[in-house]
């Protein structure tokens, strides 16, 4: 009892509340790393995912001016023209190559 307000402190005991507490804390931080979602696998870094893949592809893309069909890697290094046209359809950066606006891809299959 607390002399001032003469009120029972009650004192939580070993296997109650605060075991209780700990453990429920604990519940909510489990993560599943065996079905991670595809978000989490696309984040992390690909040679850490479950599943080792490349983050490049190929992609066939359509000149917006004469629609002629050229195959590009996604992480080109070099600026990629058009065979028929000569426009340009990508530009390196230095990860993944910036598509010319009007231009629609496809990504192939593996």
């Amino acid at each position: 009892r607390d002399r001032k307000t003469n009120v029972k402190i009650r004192q939580p005991s070993q296997h109650g509340e605060a075991a209780r507490g700990q453990r429920s804390s604990a519940a909510s931080l489990a993560k599943d790393l065996l079905h991670p979602t595809p978000e989490e696998e696309k984040r992390r870094h690909k040679k850490k995912r479950l599943v080792q893949c490349p983050n490049s592809y190929f992609m066939d893309v359509k000149c917006p001016g004469c629609y002629k069909i050229t195959t590009v890697f996604s992480h080109a290094q070099t600026v990629v023209l058009c065979v028929g046209c000569s426009t340009v359809l990508c530009q390196p950066t230095g990860g993944k190559a910036r598509l010319t606006e009007g231009c629609s891809f496809r990504r192939k299959q593996h």
